[in-house]
């Protein structure tokens, strides 16, 4: 799916598929799969892009992997504390910018060169949490309207990651959003000002009935 002019923004109940580990299973009928930028095979993209589906390619942006190919592409000077629940994963020091620029605009790179159509960064709420650095909310807008810019200047579209505090500032900078947990937690009023944009919220649950 060639998108040579504005990037992919999706309206609120859009349909999608989100399976960032393992064979991808490319039978969904769905409007957008949402697929890991690495782990993804080729033949994956193109036979979705065959089908006429949206692919958007998943990276953290604000974590460091131990298993990625760039993993030795990070100075230990932006390495934070563990992700809880994570091995091998640790916070990144969002504000330096000129340490994790290139990594990133790289990564985004690999995203255009590799035919994604929009990208997911993940772990850019880093200021909520501890990570080891002491991030500011303004140290995490910066970012993340640095990351939405340079994937705009790609042809990507690109989808604010939680960062629920942050949406008044950020939804214009955003073509969609994607949540984990918004039900469970009782936080899904914070993501109306995407719905009234006429941008689609993605949202994703790990408990409870699907049907209420």
């Amino acid at each position: 799916l060639a998108l040579a002019d504005a990037p992919w923004r999706p309206t609120p109940g859009t349909t999608w598929q989100w399976q960032l580990s393992g064979s991808v299973d490319t039978s969904r009928d769905v409007a957008m799969y949402d697929v890991d930028l690495f782990d993804t095979p080729d033949a994956v993209i193109d036979r979705l892009h065959r089908e006429g589906r949206v692919v958007v390619c998943y990276f953290s942006a604000g974590s460091w992997e131990d298993w990625r190919p760039d993993r030795g592409a990070f100075p230990a000077v932006v390495k934070g504390r563990a992700l809880d629940g994570w091995p091998g994963e640790r916070w990144l020091d969002v504000r330096r910018l000129d340490l994790l620029g290139p990594i990133m605009e790289a990564r985004l790179d690999l995203a255009a060169a590799r035919g994604c159509d929009g990208v997911e960064p993940d772990n850019v709420d880093g200021f909520q949490n501890a990570t080891g650095f002491p991030l500011s909310a303004a140290d995490q807008r910066r970012y993340n309207t640095w990351l939405a810019e340079r994937a705009h200047e790609r042809g990507l579209s690109v989808g604010l990651k939680n960062d629920l505090a942050q949406v008044p500032a950020l939804v214009d900078l955003f073509d969609w959003a994607l949540n984990e947990q918004c039900f469970e937690y009782g936080e899904c009023r914070a993501l109306f000002p995407f719905v009234a944009a006429g941008k689609a919220v993605f949202g994703v649950e790990y408990r409870g009935e699907p049907a209420s």
